[in-house]
């Protein structure tokens, strides 16, 4: 079998990658390990209720009457050949920032949040709007570039240590791999992904926005291969000339992208990797189903609550089994228009260790596991109140979950802290799309995919 371009992996990378490469009339041949496509965003069906992986909200919405300059998600749009209103996105009413001493309540218009630093920190109020005009006019963040602490350039605009730990923690729990800290440029992507631009997820869930991104691949001729694992690259050299599957013959192919991490494509490659770092930063998610709804008068509202306990934002790999006090609680029925899932669901998400999790025997995982589920429904209850006793059904995942499933080391949501943003691994035809090329969230990863598509082999 010969290729253009294989693909590794059919999560949201791949699939807008391939795509891509397809409308400009290249071979594509994308390969998926599981059964089903989507990735870290994918969904499954348990205890007859539909969950989706990975997806607390979409970033970067678009509403039906914005005007202004053309945000990410419309170049994916034009770029991919799917009008925005095919994705049938509906937007978030609301969400906070929840700390033990503060609260900030934000919506898909930045006004909302303005009036609420203004009113809780005055001082800050022309800080924060130098903050949001410095992101405005950032130059392209997905270039490569040195490091640069968002610690300390944040100081630069917001004095108020309590207010730039707010701003921190919503950013850190959507992409951040680099413990305590993250790239500058990285920041303002996430920044205006979250704040300026807003949140929505797909009405009627993940399954219905997979379908349309893998019908598109299938129609422009793409090749999809399920339920097929890459077991390495034959290379002459730094080139690599055969991709190997197991169970299958191997395929020739003239150009892969790689979804499946840096150190992870290296390996494929049998190829050291002592500069790029494992990720450390895993987490623990629990969902639990209710028969009864959670809102009312006086109680949870949002749709997604980030939240922390501790006197600062501690972004980094816990000693313990879990880490809750910080974390990332939403309800994906707050959606205005949601249609799926049907049931309540509330989901809560903790940093978790990223090694233990693969020492413990099956019993004591299980009952470890277990333990770590009441855990959080305690800590989630402090800020919603009881819902215990309207719990039908509980799914959770740790990182042995996530390593099963994606193969990044220590099951790190967001790869390696040492990303190479110009897809570049050192071999003449084999690059990176997805996380570790440093694009995260579901706008991010599909961005990636195109951008290498275009900068490599779209041409």
């Amino acid at each position: 079998m010969d290729a253009d371009v294989v693909i590794v992996g059919a999560g949201l990378s791949g699939l807008a990658a391939g795509i891509r490469l397809a409308h400009f009339g290249r071979r594509v041949l994308l390969i998926e390990k599981h059964s089903l496509w989507g990735g870290l965003n994918s969904f499954y069906k348990k205890g007859g209720n539909l969950f989706d992986v990975g997806l607390h909200a979409l970033t970067n919405y678009v509403g039906p009457d914005y005007r202004g300059p053309r945000r990410p998600l419309q170049r994916l749009s034009r770029q991919l050949r799917i009008p925005i209103e095919s994705l049938d996105l509906v937007p978030q009413t609301q969400s906070s920032i929840y700390f033990a001493d503060a609260r900030i309540t934000f919506e898909n218009d930045l006004e909302r949040m303005r009036s609420e630093v203004a009113a809780g920190w005055p001082s800050e109020i022309d800080g924060f709007d130098r903050l949001v005009a410095a992101c405005a006019t950032f130059p392209d963040p997905t270039r490569d570039r040195p490091f640069v602490s968002t610690r300390q350039r944040l100081q630069e605009f917001i004095r108020d240590p309590l207010l730039r730990e707010m701003i921190l923690c919503p950013v850190f729990y959507y992409g951040s791999a680099c413990e305590e800290d993250l790239d500058w440029g990285d920041f303002v992507v996430l920044f205006s992904s979250i704040f300026i631009e807003g949140l929505s997820r797909p009405r009627s869930g993940m399954r219905p926005f997979l379908r349309l991104l893998v019908d598109r691949f299938l129609e422009a001729g793409g090749e999809l291969i399920r339920n097929c694992e890459v077991e390495g690259f034959d290379l002459e050299g730094d080139r690599a000339t055969h991709v190997r599957l197991r169970g299958r013959p191997p395929v020739r192919a003239e150009w892969v992208l790689s979804s499946a991490g840096a150190r992870e494509t290296l390996r494929l490659a049998n190829r050291p990797a002592p500069d790029i770092r494992a990720g450390q930063l895993a987490f623990m998610e629990t969902v639990w189903v209710l028969e009864e709804p959670t809102w009312s008068p006086g109680r949870y509202a949002d749709c997604v609550t980030f939240f922390n306990f501790n006197e600062h934002m501690q972004w980094r790999a816990p000693r313990v089994d879990v880490d809750f006090a910080s974390g990332v609680l939403c309800c994906p029925n707050h959606y205005a228009g949601s249609t799926e899932p049907r049931r309540t669901f509330l989901r809560a998400t903790h940093l978790a260790h990223p090694e233990r999790w693969f020492e413990f025997d099956p019993a004591e995982y299980s009952a470890r596991k277990d333990r770590a589920i009441e855990d959080s429904a305690r800590r989630v209850e402090t800020m919603v109140g009881p819902f215990r006793d309207q719990v039908v059904f509980i799914d959770a995942f740790t990182p042995r979950t996530v390593l099963h499933y994606t193969g990044h080391e220590h099951g790190a949501i967001y790869g390696t802290p040492d990303k190479q943003r110009s897809g570049d691994i050192g071999l003449e035809n084999v690059f990176l799309i997805g996380t570790d090329q440093g694009l995260v969230g579901i706008v991010g990863a599909m961005s990636s995919g195109v951008a290498m598509a275009n900068a490599r082999l779209a041409g």
